[in-house]
């Protein structure tokens, strides 16, 4: 049985179960995984300077590295104090463990020495796309069209890999700007694997915690925490307008009507304007009609009825221009910012409850598993403009 298959089975659809019982299993499992030693790490990142610190989150920090090959590696240093971390960081292997592909980040290999729970990837020179086109960074590099039609379908390919060709089949579920890294040539790569869901075969869903992040959460998969593929597509059709329209998907500081990029680019749309949404910084290489298509895109991706969402494959053939957009019907997205509608403070993250979400949406209807009712649960906002 292969680390992946193995893991989801151990660890993915598992509440219980101490920090030794999961080394122990992991040990067990390590089959496609190189080890490294937590010497060899420290050596890398030069004992973790804070200067070679390139990322931090809620579960660890990441640092860039060398390893004595010269391979410039990122190091993923998962917090032992967090159980959630323990299962982002299993879930992290069980899902990239053993798949390549050009748009997926390349897991080099593990630390799990003593108490060490670590993840050695590739190092992209690039940082990730929510740096580098909305950011601190964007002054640095220019996002021409071309380059933009790029990562867009980089990052399709790589989501239709792994929802289609990866068995068991893979759903993300964080798909954002700030989990796309980019190469020195600025391709594009689906990084952070740690909320990823495997889909056993033959399944429709997956019942799960709700995580993710607001914005790019699909309303259904919010209210009854049931994971799908269509989940996935619908946080890659706000990336893709995020991408064209050089915006985030949401920015208080910015008139009412205006602060919700999916919202406003439906009401563009719907009134025959919707270039205007296009990133006005585009200038000489930009195709109007081909980035118009784009939006379109992004817009059947978040239609508010789960199955009418295409899949992946056929975004990737609308993207690239052999599947007609022009002709097919764009209904109603699903809309979340009424939940959105809230004051941010200096606080950089806000709890609410998506009681208010109701939908009649076929695809999701019936009871989940485990609870056998509806889930209606909580989750953190993170404020895009507090997005580091």
């Amino acid at each position: 049985m292969g680390c992946r298959q193995f893991l989801s089975c151990q660890f993915l659809f598992r509440r219980k179960g101490t920090w030794e019982q999961q080394t122990l299993q992991l040990h067990e499992a390590m089959e496609n995984v190189k080890l490294f030693s937590h010497k060899e790490l420290r050596a890398a990142t030069e004992d973790f300077f804070p200067g070679n610190k390139i990322g931090e989150g809620g579960f660890g920090s990441v640092y860039k590295g060398k390893l004595k090959n010269g391979t410039n590696v990122a190091v993923k240093m998962l917090s032992s104090q967090s159980r959630q971390g323990v299962k982002e960081f299993l879930s992290e292997i069980a899902a990239i463990s053993d798949i390549v592909h050009e748009n997926l980040v390349e897991l080099y290999g593990v630390c799990i020495e003593g108490n060490y729970r670590i993840l050695v990837y590739n190092y992209l020179e690039n940082n990730s796309l929510a740096q580098t086109l909305f950011g601190a960074n964007r002054s640095n590099l220019q996002f021409s069209w071309r380059t933009r039609c790029k990562i867009c379908i980089g990052v399709a390919r790589g989501l239709a890999f792994l929802h289609e060709e990866v068995e068991p089949h893979i759903v993300h579920r964080d798909i954002k700007a700030s989990n796309i890294l980019l190469d020195k040539d600025l391709n594009p790569k689906i990084a952070d694997f740690g909320l990823a869901k495997l889909l056993p075969p033959n399944a429709t869903h997956v019942s799960t915690r709700v995580a993710g992040t607001a914005g790019y959460l699909a309303p259904e998969y919010a209210i009854r925490g049931q994971v799908t593929r269509k989940s996935d597509i619908y946080s890659f059709g706000v990336l893709l307008l995020e991408i064209v329209s050089g915006r985030c998907n949401t920015n208080t500081r910015l008139p009412y009507e205006e602060q919700f990029l999916l919202d406003r680019t439906w009401t563009l749309y719907e009134q025959g304007k919707i270039e205007e949404i296009i990133d006005a910084t585009l200038s000489d290489d930009l195709d109007i009609k081909e980035a118009s298509r784009f939006l379109k895109v992004g817009l059947l991706c978040t239609q508010d009825t789960a199955k009418i969402r295409p899949s992946m494959p056929t975004v990737v053939k609308m993207l690239t221009g052999m599947k007609d957009v022009e002709s097919m019907k764009i209904t109603k997205p699903g809309l979340i910012s009424d939940l959105m509608q809230m004051r941010i403070s200096g606080k950089k993250t806000t709890e609410f409850t998506l009681s208010s979400l109701a939908s009649s949406n076929d695809e999701f209807s019936g009871e989940g598993e485990g609870e056998g009712n509806t889930t209606f649960g909580s989750f953190t906002f993170t404020s895009i403009l507090d997005r580091q």
